[in-house]
């Protein structure tokens, strides 16, 4: 695709997803930039002034934690770092609402969880929040409560945390601001040929193989979990802009339609918001493996995976369980909500659906998962 549609792809996006990571937000983790986080702060103004909506998520609690306790390096204990979030979180929010006041914008502080997104309510009552906040001309700054998360809760990342909150208030852009200019075709400080990526197709497997590791010992990201943040934005129609937090003017240039950093573009529209919701488990409790007839008719037909095309499960789940659907090789192809439990899963493998009731002794439904409720991944 061209660098033309940058300038439209900015233009037209009236609801947009800030992420900004810790070595930004702590001027690599000195403590909280006042001037880089004021300076934030007055371009999202701007973008209100524009009849645009804006949502900031944040990094920086955890270094602002540690800047306070005066430990320079993270730690490992999940109680320690729960901890550090505790005390940084204070000043973090106490921060962004002065100066997006000082611009005569409300702020509201949202902490989430996987957990939070995982359970269908929950899902349901944060977008009602943040979608009433954005009504009321509010900015909601959120981050992940990292004072309650463990390892099966966490989202790892702000990033993946910045896309999955796009995927929730359905915004039409992302933009990741960090402390490199955008994606290289290479390391750019060890291959001297690295080319500068401007535009590419969000998902693209390439961009992947283009992206470092990870980052500043401050965070957890770097620019692959950007890249795979900008492929799951993009499942709900969000495009992505990663792009050096400290260029100026970036918001407001950016969306005047300037090209700045690295664009991924979105090539799929908005899914329904109950596909969307399955798409953004991080977490899943099982997964079933299909044949390769299976696996076709779920891609290329839109049928639904009935228990003959079943060649093994993994995990234990219940009926209602959002869980994978696998290719032979282990890839995933898609996910939904299961219409048996694991037990019974692992009992009518390979059965037509005329023999399930002979099997379990009831049939709940002829589908192990029905194709309104199933969503192709990949």
């Amino acid at each position: 695709m061209s660098t033309s549609a940058q300038p439209l792809v900015m233009r037209q996006a009236r609801r947009i997803v800030v992420k900004v990571g810790s070595s930004l937000v702590t001027n690599d983790g000195r403590g909280l930039d006042e001037e880089a986080i004021g300076e934030w702060c007055r371009q999202l103004a701007l973008l209100v002034g524009d009849k645009r909506e804006v949502v900031m998520v944040s990094s920086g609690a955890i270094a602002e934690g540690m800047k306070r306790l005066g430990w320079k390096t993270r730690p490992h204990e999940v109680h320690e770092l729960q901890a550090a979030a505790a005390v940084g979180q204070m000043g973090l929010a106490q921060m962004y609402e002065s100066k997006l006041r000082a611009h005569g914008l409300g702020s509201a502080q949202v902490l989430l969880t996987h957990a939070d997104l995982a359970d269908r309510e929950r899902y349901l009552n944060a977008r009602s929040t943040l979608m009433t906040l954005l009504k009321l001309g509010i900015v909601p700054v959120i981050n992940e409560n990292d004072t309650v998360v463990n390892d099966e809760i966490k989202f790892g990342d702000n990033d993946t945390l910045g896309a999955l909150v796009a995927n929730l208030v359905e915004a039409d852009l992302l933009i990741i601001l960090t402390d490199q200019q955008g994606l290289y075709t290479a390391d750019p400080r060890k291959n001297p040929d690295a080319q500068f990526v401007h535009e590419a197709k969000a998902g693209d497997a390439a961009l992947e193989l283009m992206a470092g590791g990870a980052g500043s010992s401050l965070g957890r990201g770097g620019m692959i979990t950007k890249i795979l943040a900008a492929r799951r934005a993009a499942g709900s129609g969000a495009s992505t802009v990663i792009a050096w937090g400290r260029e100026p003017d970036v918001l407001r240039r950016l969306t005047a339609g300037e090209s700045i950093g690295t664009l991924l573009v979105a090539q799929t529209q908005k899914k329904q918001a109950r596909k969307q919701w399955m798409s953004d488990h991080l977490q899943l409790r099982g997964a079933v493996t299909v044949d390769a007839g299976a696996a076709s008719k779920l891609r290329a037909d839109g049928k639904s995976l009935l228990p003959i095309g079943m060649l093994s499960v993994v995990g234990e789940f219940s009926r209602g369980d959002v869980i994978a659907v696998r290719e032979t090789s282990g890839a995933e192809i898609a996910r939904g909500l299961a219409n048996y439990s694991s037990f019974e899963a692992r009992l009518i493998c390979r059965k037509p659906s005329a023999e399930l009731e002979r099997v379990l002794g009831y049939v709940a439904e002829p589908e192990m998962v029905h194709r309104d409720n199933l969503v192709i991944t990949r």
